[in-house]
């Protein structure tokens, strides 16, 4: 069973969004139509390690990464990778890897009740759901017991927003909605459920002003960064980043398919303080993991200090 042992006074950063495409046996977390197809969208060249490599890459780098798969089965009708196989393997890497797991929201009681032996029998420290590729509406009645049950549960969950590269350029973009993935879908949850950590992944885009939104108004939203290079970051979504959601936002790379060394080079292109980016890179997720050697995350800024923040 997977212990945490991440110390975050010994890296340089976190890595909020790690996929793991294959397991210990080279089965693939994506029909290979699919995964071509997001291959070519991040004109990567389809590498795809497996956990032991992952968890040595972001060893020499003193980094931790968050590292999770997408159980779509209903939707893609293909085998996920198991999440419960990824907590075992990084129980041997608990020191840089971080287990989150996924269950399949069609699957209704099913889903309840695997979420909840994940983290009971096999560690998991978070969840990744992600509404285009699962094909679920976040919003909708028949999920509303799943979010219960994930916050009682307490821990944070990481739900894709905005445009996927999954099924990008394929006729019909393989039928897969993007409008699920519309961040205000996550509105009402996290309304509805103000104790349960919920991570926005990706700026949001086309719905960025939706994503940055809700984080200002909604505590226990979080925005992660991954996905997108720095230097294409929408410029509203930096200002927020820079300022008065300062504490709320994480770095995330999306590897494999956008590596940290990109995410990094690029990042460091930004017009933040050094104070901010310690926070995003390391602080802000530190603190939402619960890893307590790391520097408690500052005062919130003063609102008078943006206009942005007197919204009634």
């Amino acid at each position: 069973m997977y212990r945490l042992e991440v110390d975050a006074a010994a890296l340089t950063a976190i890595d909020a969004h790690v996929h793991i495409e294959v397991d210990d046996h080279g089965h693939p977390s994506l029909p290979p139509a699919l995964a071509a197809a997001a291959a070519a969208y991040f004109r990567t060249d389809g590498v795809t390690p497996d956990l032991a490599s992952i968890a040595a890459y972001y060893r020499e780098r003193r980094m931790a990464a968050v590292v999770f798969t997408v159980d779509a089965q209903t939707q893609l009708g293909h085998p996920p990778i198991s999440s419960a196989g990824i907590a075992e393997q990084a129980a041997d890497h608990a020191d840089v890897l971080i287990p989150f797991g996924s269950v399949d929201p069609r699957q209704g009681e099913r889903a309840i009740d695997a979420a909840r032996s994940l983290v009971a029998d096999h560690g998991i420290q978070g969840f990744k759901l992600h509404p285009t590729v699962q094909g679920f509406d976040p919003s909708a009645e028949d999920v509303a017991p799943l979010w219960a049950a994930l916050d009682e549960l307490g821990l944070p969950v990481v739900v894709h927003t905005g445009q996927t590269g999954i099924g990008a350029g394929t006729p019909g973009g393989a039928g897969l909605r993007l409008r699920y993935s519309n961040p205000m879908l996550l509105d009402d949850v996290a309304a509805d459920h103000p104790e349960l950590p919920l991570i926005l992944a990706h700026p949001s885009v086309p719905w960025q002003d939706e994503a940055i939104s809700i984080a200002t108004h909604k505590r226990n939203v979080h925005i992660d960064l991954s996905g997108w290079s720095p230097k294409y970051f929408p410029p509203q979504l930096v200002r927020a980043a820079g300022s008065y959601l300062q504490d709320k936002v994480l770095f995330g790379s999306d590897f494999p398919l956008l590596t940290p060394e990109r995410w990094m080079r690029d990042f460091a292109g930004l017009d933040l303080t050094d104070e901010v980016r310690g926070k995003i890179l390391l602080h802000n997720a530190a603190a939402l993991l619960g890893l307590t050697s790391a520097p408690a995350p500052a005062p919130d800024p003063d609102p008078d200090s943006d206009p942005e923040t007197k919204e009634s």
